[in-house]
């Protein structure tokens, strides 16, 4: 079946049943209930089929580990547990006990996370910025509203009113504190939060040179937000070793069949992402041993991997960090 992409597809969507299956695949198996008014994260488009991603918040006393390749929790909570837009907040899903979770983050006894997986077509509905009942987006609006209306003018050159944390990514581990006043240079904003430049100086001894036309400091939450941008090109990232694996159905982008080592990261960043290993390369991955943190270069195959979201690289280089 051909799959099609359009910038809709890469948008929200909100659920206009009353409630509706959330599917692992398009006609696949039926694996939670999503209720009505619930805004998901879109993805490709296949015939009928809209991928989503649902993200919310879960009571962390109803989780725990799983040892899915993948996931990072299961519901254990029987028969199900709920599924909400923020911790404590609105009601979103209902997830049955074994339903497979990745977890994003946690505040106190609440943790962050989502699930990708598939939703018909005719049961959502496109969210903009200028729906009536799209209470986010107005909240997101009027808060541009207020530091774009700031003198002189350029909306894009601000600073923290007060000492702020600054994060690696949304909702992810923070990176250290930037003092109030500091100047900052907006460049692209998501949903509440804004990602920031700003200048400062280092001994020039502390740094370390990435080789010509490799990336680095490029995160896997800026792959999943912008799929096509750094396709082709090579990146470097220190990341946690979890298995190596054979591709099958779920990772289409991925010849099946085919070795990849999943792996945890970009570190800090707590996702998974994928890492092809060619056949001249298998030598360097076959005694890795899982937690095993390395440094791996790779040329970007695909930001936002179809049915799971996770980003997908072709191995180029394998180094194993130092242990302390």
């Amino acid at each position: 079946m051909l799959v099609t992409r359009d910038a809709v597809a890469q948008g929200r969507f909100r659920v206009t049943a009353d409630t509706e299956w959330f599917y692992q695949q398009p006609e696949g198996k039926r694996v939670a209930r999503v209720l009505k008014g619930a805004e998901l994260i879109g993805g490709d488009t296949q015939g009928d089929w809209q991928a989503v991603t649902l993200d919310g918040w879960i009571f962390l006393p109803s989780v725990g580990p799983t040892a899915k390749t993948g996931f990072d929790l299961a519901v254990k909570r029987a028969p199900e547990e709920n599924l909400r837009a923020t911790a404590a907040g609105a009601l979103i899903a209902k997830l049955p006990q074994g339903f497979l979770l990745t977890k994003l983050g946690d505040d106190r006894r609440w943790v962050h996370v989502q699930r990708s997986g598939w939703m018909p077509n005719g049961s959502l509905e496109a969210v903009t910025d200028s729906s009536p009942t799209d209470t986010g987006a107005a909240r997101r609006s009027a808060a541009m509203a207020r530091t774009d209306s700031a003198p002189p003018g350029d909306a894009t050159r601000l600073q923290p009113g007060h000492r702020t944390t600054l994060y690696h990514a949304p909702d992810g581990p923070p990176a250290g504190a930037i003092e109030g006043a500091t100047p900052l240079r907006v460049l692209s904003r998501s949903k509440d939060w804004s990602r920031v430049q700003f200048e400062g100086w280092v001994k020039t001894s502390d740094l370390a040179s990435a080789p010509p036309g490799v990336l680095v400091g490029v995160s896997a939450a800026e792959l999943r937000t912008d799929p096509q941008r750094y396709v082709g090109q090579t990146l470097r990232w220190t990341v946690q070793f979890i298995a190596l694996e054979k591709s099958d159905e779920l990772r289409p982008e991925i010849p099946e069949g085919a070795s990849y080592l999943l792996v945890r990261g970009p570190l800090p960043e707590r996702g998974f992402a994928y890492v092809v290993v060619p056949d001249d390369k298998r030598a360097l991955v076959q005694a890795l041993v899982p937690l095993t943190v390395v440094q791996v270069t790779g040329k970007v195959r695909a930001g936002r991997s179809r049915y799971l979201g996770n980003p997908v690289v072709d191995l180029l280089a394998l180094e194993v960090e130092a242990q302390p």
